[in-house]
C-alpha cells in the first residue's frame, strides 16, 4: 500500500513536470512567432503591387522633349526689318528676333487656334514679371467657368514673363503647358515655354516693333530665306 502510493506521487510528479515543460516550450514559441488566434480567418497573402506603366504625354506633369525644330536656336534670316524687331510667323509656330545680319533667333511658339489667328504691326507697351492674369469679358463670355482673376506664380496660364501689344488683348507670354508650343491652341496670345519667354523677355524693351503675319504668309517667303 505504502509503495503503490509513493508509485502514484511519482507519477504524478512526472506528469506535472512534464506539463510545465511543455508549457514553457510552448511560451517560447509564441513569443517568438506569435500563432494567430483563428488561422482560418487570417487575410490571404498579399501580391507585390503591379508595376504601373509610365503616364503618356497626355498625362499631367509629363516632361516632353521638344522637338528639335521649336528648340531656341540662332538661323539664317535675311529681313528688311531693324535689329531687335519680332516677327511671328503664325502658320509655322516661328517666333523670329532679328539679330541684324542675316541673322535671328528663332523661337518656337504656340498660336491662335482656328478662328482666333490674327495679324498686324503692334509694339510691346508693357512688360511684366510672373503676371497676374483678369481672362478679358470676351474669353469669359465663352468660357464662363474660368476664374475671374488669378495671381501670377508657376500655375498661371500666362507664364514667367508677359509682353502687352498695344492696346489689344494679345499678349507675348510664357506658358505652364509646354506641350502646346507648336500648336494652334490659344485665343490669340502667343505662347512661349518660361525659359524662351525669359530669354525673349531679357532683349526687348517697350516700344519694340511685333509683325504678326497672317496665316497665308510664311516669314521666310516675306523677308528672304532663312537656313
Amino acid at each position: 500500500m505504502f509503495n503503490s502510493s509513493r508509485l502514484n506521487s511519482r507519477l504524478v510528479a512526472a506528469a506535472l513536470s512534464a506539463l510545465a515543460i511543455g508549457t514553457f516550450a510552448f511560451s517560447g514559441s509564441a513569443a517568438a512567432a506569435p500563432l494567430p488566434l483563428f488561422p482560418f480567418l487570417s487575410p490571404p497573402m498579399q501580391a507585390a503591387p503591379p508595376v504601373q506603366a509610365a503616364p503618356s504625354d497626355d498625362d499631367e506633369g509629363t516632361v516632353r522633349e521638344m522637338p528639335a525644330r521649336l528648340k531656341r536656336q540662332i538661323v539664317n534670316y535675311a529681313s528688311r526689318e531693324a535689329p531687335g524687331t519680332i516677327i511671328i510667323d503664325t502658320p509655322n509656330t516661328y517666333l523670329y528676333y532679328v539679330l541684324g545680319g542675316g541673322q535671328a533667333i528663332r523661337y518656337g511658339i504656340g498660336v491662335g487656334r482656328d478662328g482666333f489667328t490674327w495679324s498686324g504691326v503692334q509694339t510691346i507697351t508693357k512688360k511684366a514679371e510672373w503676371p497676374d492674369w483678369t481672362p478679358p469679358a470676351e474669353m469669359i463670355a465663352r468660357q464662363p467657368y474660368l476664374p475671374r482673376y488669378m495671381a501670377g506664380g508657376p500655375g498661371n496660364p500666362l507664364g514667367a514673363r508677359a509682353m502687352y501689344l498695344g492696346g489689344t488683348i494679345y499678349r507675348i507670354h510664357g506658358t505652364n503647358a509646354p506641350h502646346t508650343i507648336g500648336t494652334h491652341v490659344s485665343s490669340g496670345c502667343l505662347r512661349l515655354t518660361n525659359e524662351d519667354v525669359t530669354d525673349l523677355y531679357s532683349r526687348v524693351n517697350v516700344g519694340t516693333k511685333v509683325i504678326v503675319l497672317p496665316m497665308d504668309r510664311r516669314a521666310d517667303n516675306t523677308y528672304g530665306k532663312r537656313g
